[in-house]
């Protein structure tokens, strides 16, 4: 996909939106930005004005995340449910409200200061884009793409307009994902050689694809919420508003959802790039839904805190992970429903999601750590055990970031990265049981029937 194809077409398929006053708009907002060598920000400035795109489910928690920082005015808000948009407009009345993210950017973008992007993920990339090229700052949830194309895109365009970027990752900021990372780089179990990683949640569909189709409700507009993937009848409780998860046209499985949360401390404390090969054990694929279960193998180079090759394992489904030796713990205690397990030359590191420390094993036993020996300086201050209080931190890390008194730890440059991984392995279950090899220069399989599957439909909307 070139992002500039998708770019115009977004821009001109909208036969209702005026393209002379969009491109107008666009052009002012590119020519007004001066951006300084440090990243965009809004220096001198008082209050960040935000746009939402997709403010229901996950969209609303982001809402109020967002808003809840001292200096966060909202601005715009966009949903294709006209349900979530009058919820969210409640608690927002002076909120200008819009339907289609286009039309938001081409009639309001000077009264935007940054962009939070919380729709499925198929549309993540086009609204992030459309907002990037007017010089805007955006959040986006994870993972931050569909295609992998677009993560490259993503993080292109953010480097060349030095624009300050955030992936939703909320853990990220979290004390115990960011105390294992300290103590997997101050060498607590030495170089790691294996990670095995799992999650039992199932955003997976075996089933068949529907048949017929369902009247579109009144409230949502069914093309828009379709946007760049190919069109389709509705059908009730398959796509909107909680199932879009498990189907290959809108989301990742349940390695795009839970997978980027627990990939994200091993993959970020052992200083990855992406993988070299690629291998995913589940069912054939249906052409409709990701599989139940997953268990996919990933062999990275080498980094300063690995040997020579890293072996990344990750399974997902009800069953995982399936009961083996290595992964057996001291008191025959049970694995947590999710989390990961770092295996290095002097020990292992169990870190379980979520809001739990890591633990130290050696010789099958649980070993007692000094804190302080991984983090001197006390930067990670105590442990807190209450979601509602830390979740926000990650959100205000990017308003901070926007307000040039702070740095984003999940920028695009390292999102994009995470995420190609995420997306490999999403690939990968294309081609069950099957090692696919990665060229990272240039961007392509080795194995070239997987590459149709690197970008999107792209459908004109």
């Amino acid at each position: 996909m070139e992002v500039a194809w998708l770019l115009e077409t977004l821009k001109s398929e909208n036969a209702s939106m005026n393209k002379r006053d969009f491109l107008k708009t666009s052009a002012a907002a590119l020519g007004a930005a001066l951006l300084p060598k440090g990243g965009w920000a809004i220096t001198g400035q008082q209050k960040i004005r935000t746009a939402h795109i997709g403010v229901g489910g996950m969209g609303m928690e982001d809402l109020k995340a967002i808003a809840s920082h001292p200096q966060v005015v909202v601005s715009a808000l966009c949903d294709v449910d006209q349900k979530a948009l009058a919820k969210a407009q409640e608690l927002f009345p002076n909120a200008k409200t819009f339907t289609d993210y286009r039309k938001m950017y081409a009639s309001f973008s000077e009264g935007i200061d940054a962009v939070v992007v919380s729709t499925p993920d198929h549309t993540h990339a086009p609204a992030s884009l459309l907002g990037m090229e007017q010089n805007k700052p955006v959040y986006c949830q994870k993972p931050l793409t569909h295609h992998v194309t677009e993560a490259r895109a993503m993080k292109k365009m953010a480097a060349e307009k030095n624009l300050i970027t955030q992936m939703g990752i909320q853990v990220h900021s979290f004390y115990d994902y960011k105390l294992a990372t300290q103590m997997i780089q101050g060498g607590v179990i030495g170089k790691v050689h294996t990670v095995r990683a799992w999650s039992n949640k199932n955003w997976g569909f075996d089933g068949p694809a529907p048949k017929g189709n369902d009247p579109v409700p009144e409230h949502l507009d069914w093309n828009l919420w379709l946007g760049t993937a190919a069109e389709r009848p509705y059908k009730e409780n398959y796509y909107h508003p909680a199932n879009w998860r498990k189907l290959v046209d809108f989301g990742c499985g349940t390695l795009g959802d839970m997978g980027v949360h627990i990939f994200d401390t091993p993959y970020n404390a052992l200083a990855l790039d992406v993988p070299k090969t690629i291998k995913n054990n589940c069912r054939k694929p249906n052409g409709f839904g990701y599989a139940e279960s997953n268990k996919v193998t990933y062999t990275f180079g080498q980094t300063p805190y690995t040997t020579e090759t890293l072996t990344w394992i990750w399974e997902d489904g009800y069953k995982a992970p399936r009961k083996n030796k290595a992964m057996r713990l001291p008191n025959n205690d049970q694995l947590p429903d999710q989390g990961a397990l770092f295996y290095g030359e002097k020990g292992t590191l169990l870190l379980p999601h979520f809001m739990q420390l890591p633990k130290l094993i050696v010789d099958g036993k649980y070993q007692e750590y000094d804190i302080e020996k991984y983090d001197p300086e006390n930067t990670l201050g105590e442990p807190i055990r209450n979601y509602a209080t830390e979740s926000p931190k990650h959100y205000h890390q990017f308003i901070d970031a926007c307000l040039g008194k702070a740095s984003c730890s999940a920028p695009f440059s390292y999102a994009s990265r995470l995420t190609e991984t995420i997306l490999l392995g999403v690939i990968a279950g294309r081609f069950p049981n099957k090692t696919l090899h990665w060229d990272t220069e240039k961007a392509l399989f080795e194995e070239s029937e997987a590459n149709q599957y690197l970008e999107g439909v792209n459908r004109s909307f």
